[in-house]
């Protein structure tokens, strides 16, 4: 058992976490194979997620320095924590797909933006397109007026080098 020392440490650690993070996904990760864990941990690392196992009164601690009392509820069992640092969406994805995958972890909730979510709010955020989807999305949808508008300007064009080469079939005729 961690030192009261290294205790504080632990709590200071997380509540940098949960401050700095744009979401924080609590999941009951009981059944997972040693290999499971780590190719688990793979896809955090190459995400950009930090992924934690930690003691539920810490995390209980934590989260009653912060102001998130309504995360506690959801702290029975073990629990790990992905912090989702750069994109929100992806920890709930990555997990959600090994989730379905594995059938061997759950969901227990979650916290966006400062804001407590529960397992159904998890799953709504794991089906919401990423950053760089959305920026896609964004990019294409600004670029098919342009894309239209060149296609309708080249049109007149277009039916008057075809009226030209009819014009030439039949004086070569």
């Amino acid at each position: 058992m961690p030192a009261k020392k290294e205790k504080v440490q632990i709590v200071e650690e997380l509540k940098d976490r949960f401050a700095n993070s744009k979401s924080a996904i609590l999941v009951d990760y009981r059944g997972l194979t040693v290999q499971e864990a780590n190719e688990l941990r793979k896809q955090f690392r190459e995400a950009g997620v930090v992924y934690k196992v930690y003691k539920n009164t810490l995390i209980e601690i934590a989260a009653r320095e912060l102001g998130l009392e309504d995360l506690i509820p959801y702290l029975e069992g073990p629990t790990a924590i992905a912090f989702g640092v750069e994109e929100p969406v992806a920890p709930a994805k990555i997990l959600s797909d090994n989730i379905n995958k594995l059938k061997k972890m759950e969901f227990k909730g979650g916290v966006v933006d400062g804001k407590i979510i529960d397992v159904e709010g998890v799953q709504a955020l794991a089906k919401l397109p990423s950053r760089e989807e959305l920026i896609a999305k964004m990019l294409g949808s600004m670029n098919a007026p342009i894309a239209n508008l060149v296609g309708v300007l080249s049109g007149p064009m277009r039916a008057f080098v075809y009226a030209l080469e009819g014009i030439r079939g039949q004086k070569e005729a």
